[in-house]
């Protein structure tokens, strides 16, 4: 009876706490099931992945000159601005280069200058010694026409004064003739007239004729010296023209000489031409001397090509650097997320799509962004080595393409965030 007793005892215990236990297992089915349902609706509006990194610009920051640098303005983990000045390299020697450049400039310039005078010049006085030589040989041209005609009239004036000169020739020969034969006359008359052979009035008339014939003889002497003196001035007034027009002649050549050497002029002028266009070459190529010289000292300072935060800084002052020598890393403040989700992931997500993004470093900070793109490929395939699936035993391996997502809005100041950090994105795909 006893045992009954306490049999019955232990059942009447033990029937409250099964009845707890089932009603604990009901619980946490219904917990599970309801955490099922839930999970299965969020995973239909959801997707998530834990492969997702932040990244970002890394830009190494070189010098584009070589020298000593002289000042370093910045810090490893400093932030700066785009365009904030981060060090200086001595500017010295560039600045000498500079001005160096700079008065070579000056120089050209000046004598392209003189050049362009010099020929503008040539080119007027080339003009004005054209039309003065060319009038100076049409003039001597002229003088030659007019000594030609005059050699001419002398030629003429010599053949009437030779005509001139034999017909007093003749008239002289004559003369004497006559002057001879009347003289005979005279003396035969005196002797016939001393004889009173013949009257006084013949003698009279034979002696006037005698003197009349010597008159005439005379005077034919006269007109002989007459003709020959005119025709010795005509044969000088020859010479004389002759002389002239040979002169005039010699004119003319020298003329006509300096007119050809004064057509020259053109070729002179585009050598002159050449000269000033050859100097302006140099002054275009000096003026881009000078730029390069300058550009060359503006690269003594170094800023900032972007904001963002400085990095694995390696310079002091006092350093020789050298172009394209890494000096510093400089973190860019434009972030983005690359999350690597399995391809099964992808059927719903499109570009556009909104992202929350928790961080491993800041579990409690929530940022928003969007998918901006998908990689064309997956990660594998982007591999040093990627897998060649023709060869050996083939597993089939679900694979994982990089999704660019790109934040909406700046992590707050008091969060440093960088490339590298693990982040958890939840993309709503529906």
């Amino acid at each position: 009876m006893a045992n009954e007793t306490l049999t019955d005892d232990k059942a009447k215990v033990e029937q409250p706490r099964k009845r707890a236990a089932k009603l604990i297992g009901i619980g946490l089915v219904v917990i599970a099931a309801v955490a099922g349902g839930l999970y299965y609706l969020h995973s239909r509006h959801y997707e998530s992945t834990d492969n997702a990194f932040i990244e970002g610009d890394v830009i190494q920051v070189s010098p584009r000159v070589a020298g000593q640098m002289v000042r370093v303005y910045v810090q490893d983990n400093q932030h700066v601005n785009g365009g904030d000045l981060i060090a200086e390299i001595d500017a010295r020697d560039y600045q000498a280069r500079a001005a160096e450049a700079t008065a070579h400039l000056a120089d050209i310039s000046a004598r392209a200058d003189g050049a362009q005078s010099n020929l503008a010049l040539t080119s007027t006085v080339t003009d004005a010694v054209l039309i003065q030589i060319g009038a100076a040989a049409d003039a001597a041209g002229e003088q030659v026409k007019i000594l030609q005609a005059r050699a001419a009239e002398a030629v003429a004036a010599i053949r009437a004064a030779e005509a001139t000169m034999a017909q007093a020739e003749a008239q002289q020969s004559a003369a004497q003739a006559e002057a001879s034969r009347a003289s005979e006359d005279a003396v035969r008359y005196r002797a016939m007239y001393a004889k009173d052979e013949v009257s006084k009035q013949q003698l009279d008339r034979a002696e006037t004729l005698a003197r009349s014939t010597a008159a005439a003889q005379e005077a034919a002497s006269q007109g002989t010296e007459a003709a020959r003196a005119h025709l010795s001035q005509a044969r000088a007034a020859q010479v004389s023209t002759q002389a002239a027009l040979r002169q005039a002649e010699r004119q003319v050549v020298q003329a006509q000489g300096r007119v050809s050497e004064a057509k020259s002029a053109p070729q002179q002028i585009e050598v002159r031409h050449a000269d000033v266009s050859s100097l302006r070459a140099q002054v275009e190529q000096q003026r881009a001397s000078v730029e390069q010289a300058e550009l060359a000292l503006s690269y003594t300072r170094i800023y900032a090509p972007e904001s963002g935060y400085i990095t694995r800084k390696s310079v002091e002052p006092g350093d020789f650097v050298q172009p394209g020598q890494p000096l510093l890393a400089l973190v860019s403040d434009r972030l983005w997320v690359v999350a690597n989700f399995k391809e099964t992931q992808l059927r719903r997500m499109r570009p556009g799509q909104p992202v929350t993004l928790r961080l491993d470093a800041f579990p409690q900070l929530r940022l928003r962004g969007h998918v901006e793109s998908f990689q064309s490929g997956t990660g594998a395939a982007f591999s040093l080595l990627p897998p060649e699936n023709a060869t050996g035993n083939y597993v089939k391996v679900v694979q994982r393409v990089p999704v660019k997502i790109v934040l909406d809005e700046a992590p707050p100041a008091g969060y440093r965030i960088g490339p590298g950090m693990s982040v958890e994105p939840e993309v709503k795909v529906q």
